[in-house]
């Protein structure tokens, strides 16, 4: 179907106070949100409900998640399965330490709760609700968003192409999304690619540490978070370019297993590989946040890398922002919150991104052309030491480690 032909093919269908993009935790704690206070809302998701339940992606919550969950009603499944979690260790050729978070800084610990976990809940509430969401629709573009009625064309699980009419448009979809698609020309976006690439990887084993371990080595870095009673998330530093199916269970294990310093600190549990993906370590933000009536929620706002498991949690941040001030626009009358919501969320963004850089340079030894490398390694070890040896090193690292 041609361009020309999609436009005149066009039918409207739901129509709706906020149109949200993307079922993931941004768009499903702002539906949730948004259903509570009365505002009429629908969700377009291009997957299908088994796949939205099912993506395997981060684990842990940072407290003011928590609470955030806890305040807007959404937290059951979380406080019947989720665990806490407050210690990491690092293992670096000078020998391991084990950082206590949860008696440093904000004296909080981590949840530990799969999001396809998460989101499974918070679909089931969204849904026995009344809550709308069409799945296997793909949103196609936001237009009119500078107007008082945009609208999100979309293409409909039967193929067939329709018109979602809006008075606000929330893209929780993604950097790759149809928000960051629609925005108009000039809009500052700021990269950063760190040169580091990870070898993502889901083990159905159980966690071989009562830790986040953090594992430096000449070969590269390499961690371990649990995820479950049987499901652990391991990494792999490899080289930019690497396909995801270039190793083997076989090689990858004993390369953990390596670089985790086994042999010295205790083997790992093994078990199939389920899931794996190359992880390009990036970080973008995009300013504003707010185009009209269109406003860009989670990923869309700014890519983070999972060095630091910020990226769901500034989602759900966001989410709620979001979500009171279109209570207050729609019901209130008062457009105050998002007339603020970029500068209400973008300073947690950069604070995030600092800490993250911050997590990148100590892991891993960053490609520098004109440098020299044994300077850098030098620094990093140093930081590692400070890390080890100084209290206010590890209050600062608590603090920013659980905080966003």
């Amino acid at each position: 179907m041609t361009e020309s032909e999609y436009a005149g093919a066009l039918r409207d269908a739901d129509a709706a106070d906020v149109v949200i993009v993307g079922a993931g935790p941004a768009g499903l704690v702002l539906g949730n949100i948004l259903l509570s206070h009365g505002v009429d809302c629908v969700v377009l998701e291009r997957a299908d409900r088994d796949a939205v339940e099912n993506r395997a992606r981060a684990g842990f919550l940072v407290p003011h998640t928590v609470r955030v969950l806890e305040r807007n009603g959404l937290d059951a499944g979380l406080r019947r399965r989720g665990r806490e979690h407050g210690v990491c260790e690092f293992r670096t050729e000078d020998g391991r330490f084990r950082l206590d978070y949860r008696r440093l800084g904000l004296g909080e610990p981590h949840t530990v709760y799969p999001q396809h976990d998460l989101v499974a809940d918070l679909l089931g509430l969204y849904l026995d609700a009344g809550g709308r969401v069409r799945f296997g629709t793909e949103a196609v573009a936001v237009s009119d968003a500078d107007g008082p009625t945009p609208a999100v064309t979309a293409r409909e699980a039967d193929g067939r192409p329709a018109r979602h009419r809006a008075r606000y448009v929330a893209a929780c979809d993604g950097r790759h999304g149809v928000g960051r698609r629609s925005l108009p020309p000039g809009t500052a976006r700021h990269h950063h690619d760190h040169g580091v690439s990870w070898l993502g990887l889901l083990a159905e084993a159980p966690p071989s540490l009562d830790a986040v371990g953090y594992a430096i080595h000449p070969r590269g870095f390499a961690g371990h978070m649990a995820r479950s009673a049987d499901l652990t998330r391991y990494y792999l530093q490899c080289a930019p370019g690497t396909r995801a199916d270039a190793w083997s269970d076989d090689r990858i294990w004993d390369e953990l297993a390596l670089r985790m310093r086994a042999s010295a600190y205790g083997p790992l549990v093994r078990g199939p590989i389920a899931q794996r993906a190359v992880v390009d370590l990036e970080s973008d933000v995009i300013e504003p946040l707010r185009h009209g009536s269109l406003f860009l929620v989670g990923d869309a706002a700014a890519l983070i890398s999972p060095s630091a498991a910020k990226g769901a949690n500034l989602a759900v941040l966001e989410a709620e922002i979001l979500g009171r001030a279109l209570v207050d626009a729609l019901v209130h009358g008062d457009p105050g919150g998002l007339d603020r919501y970029s500068e209400r969320c973008l300073p947690h963004i950069w604070r995030a991104q600092e800490f993250s850089r911050w997590m990148i340079r100590l892991l891993h030894a960053l490609p520098d052309p004109d440098g020299d490398p044994l300077f850098r390694e030098r620094l990093r070890q140093a930081r590692i030491a400070g890390l080890r040896d100084f209290a206010s090193a590890q209050h600062w690292f608590a603090e920013n480690y659980t905080g966003i």
